[in-house]
């Protein structure tokens, strides 16, 4: 446990004396008992193998390194393949320290505060919070009543016990006891709830992770007097699983068929762009509301690309094997593609900003918009 304090502050995840002390005196396996290693069986299947304390050195390298764990796997997907392993999608997990450290130092808690975190988990990070913080100024909530129970007893055998709640997190804490100064998700939204900021107190901050469809990001906001939240995508970088309204499942959202191939061309965006970029990801989110990034296997010749999809079938796609090769394939209209590069443009034009440089409101009547923190003139309104 010491070195992996050691560690975060080596890498400047730690920055405080304060969150030292909370990490150096929570202690992880606790709260990871058991985890799910990721792996690939003979077809090229994901399968989720369940590590525990019987191999107890390997089992207490892995709890205190600084990787993600995966904890929970969805029972609507899981099927078992043999004694210790599933296939299935994962719902929890005991997020990566370093990522836990940099998001509470970018919280900006101090002595007397009230948080509300956004997916219980293990109970990890809401015991890192109490230690913090101190019990009963730590409230947390996740949708899933077992997972609650579960972390409920981890946190007791520790020693903490917070307010915990069972429930959708993305309306907030059950019953309301607000104001918090903080809230801080660990799961991914769409678009900040309005219960977030209704929770918040005025001068009050939310950090969270914005999925966007093709990039998103964390985002630390400040709540007003007008019930709006604005603030910037930070430095931190990290995804989290999507928030879930349901306990169980995931909810798979229906798509439009592909659009028939209509034709191909040279491009000045090629696939190793967008992969190299994340900034640029982020920005081309802003671009194209509702599209999605994905990887495409060719169904003949086996050959991978980087896709663009949008919500009504049009697709466009650059070859992965040869990254640097300027040619894109496309279905529909050509327009995807165009609104990529002239994208790749603006940022190349505008010195290439970082995610930092990119600001995120919630303004108080629901609408959600991004912009080019410089001069605020560059403005992308963001739908749902």
């Amino acid at each position: 446990m010491r070195s992996l304090v050691e560690d975060l502050r080596r890498a400047g995840a730690i920055r405080s004396a304060a969150w030292a002390q909370a990490f150096a005196k929570v202690p992880r396996h606790t709260f990871v008992p058991e985890w799910y290693g990721q792996e690939a069986d003979s077809r090229g299947i994901t399968i989720w193998r369940r590590h525990d304390a019987a191999d107890r050195d390997a089992w207490e390298a892995a709890v205190y390194s600084d990787q993600t764990l995966v904890t929970a796997l969805d029972p609507e997907t899981a099927e078992r393949v043999d004694e210790r392993a599933w296939t299935g999608i994962p719902t929890s997990s005991s997020t990566m320290p370093s990522l836990m450290a940099r998001m509470l130092e970018d919280l900006g808690v101090a002595d007397g505060h009230r948080v509300l975190e956004v997916g219980t988990g293990t109970g990890y990070n809401a015991a890192l919070l109490c230690a913090r913080l101190g019990d009963r100024l730590v409230h947390s909530v996740d949708v899933s009543p077992g997972l609650v129970e579960v972390a409920r007893g981890r946190l007791a055998s520790a020693g903490y016990r917070p307010h915990l709640a069972a429930g959708d997190g993305q309306q907030g804490f059950p019953g309301h006891p607000a104001p918090f100064d903080r809230t801080i998700a660990t799961c991914s939204v769409p678009r900040i709830p309005a219960a977030w900021v209704e929770q918040t107190r005025p001068g009050g901050a939310i950090l969270a992770d914005v999925s966007l469809g093709i990039e998103g990001g964390l985002v630390r906001l400040t709540v007003d007097d007008e019930g709006r939240a604005v603030g910037r995508f930070t430095t931190t970088t990290g995804r989290f699983m999507a928030a879930r309204s349901d306990a169980h499942a995931y909810r798979h959202p229906g798509r439009a068929p592909y659009a028939p191939r209509a034709g191909s061309r040279s491009t000045s965006l090629t696939a190793a762009d967008i992969r190299a970029h994340y900034a640029f990801r982020l920005l081309l989110a802003f671009h194209l509301p509702g599209a999605e990034l994905v990887y495409h296997v060719d169904d003949d010749t086996g050959a991978l690309s980087l896709q663009l999809q949008g919500r009504d079938g049009t697709w466009a796609r650059a070859p992965i094997a040869d990254e640097h090769t300027t040619t894109v394939t496309y279905g529909g209209s050509a327009d995807l593609w165009r609104r990529a590069e002239a994208a790749w443009q603006w940022w190349d034009d505008h010195g290439r900003p970082a995610q930092d440089r990119f600001g995120y409101a919630r303004e108080a009547d629901g609408h959600h918009y991004a912009w080019h923190i410089p001069d605020g003139r560059h403005r992308w309104p963001l739908e749902p």
